[in-house]
């Protein structure tokens, strides 16, 4: 069974088609009118072994927050429909990740329910011209869709490219571990029976 789902999600602030292939290679495009962010995306797609398109048009003339979120939304959403019941899956993941002078971690349990815990304050407020709070918002918007819990740490770190480029990462990193199919068992995770 395939475990893909595209979303398209148009508001009066943005017009967004993605796709995603939870059993991918990281192929894909990115082109969301925000060159880091796409950047971030890529790094997203390749450690997570998603295949991950995204195409945003968005009120970039206002800034990036509505572009930036939106897409959250919708990659929150394409992982729900692509999960399905989620049977079969690892369901919980964790990663810590260096990176140069950083190092994060972050946790994902992909049970059905939503919860977010970040910590991770970048000081900068801007790199180049985009504003490192949509980091935590971008997430923030993932989780809430994906119906997951996602907790991110900064345990050090000062660069702020560097930052947000490991919490994409590191994330990416539980994620994959995550959505794995359990090689021991194709049922839902969970004593509920359901997810």
């Amino acid at each position: 069974m395939t475990r893909t789902a595209s979303v398209d999600r148009k508001t009066g602030e943005t017009d967004i088609q993605l796709s995603v292939d939870l059993d991918g290679d990281g192929s894909g495009s990115r082109a969301s009118g925000i060159g880091f962010l796409d950047h971030m995306l890529d790094l997203f797609s390749k450690h997570a072994l998603i295949d991950l398109s995204v195409a945003a048009v968005g009120d970039l003339h206002v800034d990036d927050h509505h572009t930036c979120e939106d897409i959250g939304i919708a990659l929150g959403q394409a992982f729900d429909q692509a999960l399905g019941n989620r049977a079969g899956i690892r369901r919980y993941g964790h990663f810590t990740l260096p990176m140069d002078e950083c190092l994060v971690t972050a946790a994902v349990d992909l049970g059905g329910r939503y919860a977010f815990e970040y910590q991770a304050p970048i000081a900068a407020a801007k790199i180049g011209s985009f504003d490192t709070e949509l980091v935590e918002h971008f997430w923030q918007s993932f989780a809430a869709n994906s119906k997951c819990n996602l907790h991110v740490v900064l345990h050090h770190g000062r660069n702020a490219h560097h930052i947000s480029e490991c919490v994409f990462k590191a994330v990416a990193r539980a994620v994959r571990m995550a959505v794995e199919k359990d090689p021991r068992s194709d049922a839902i995770p969970s004593t509920k029976g359901v997810l």
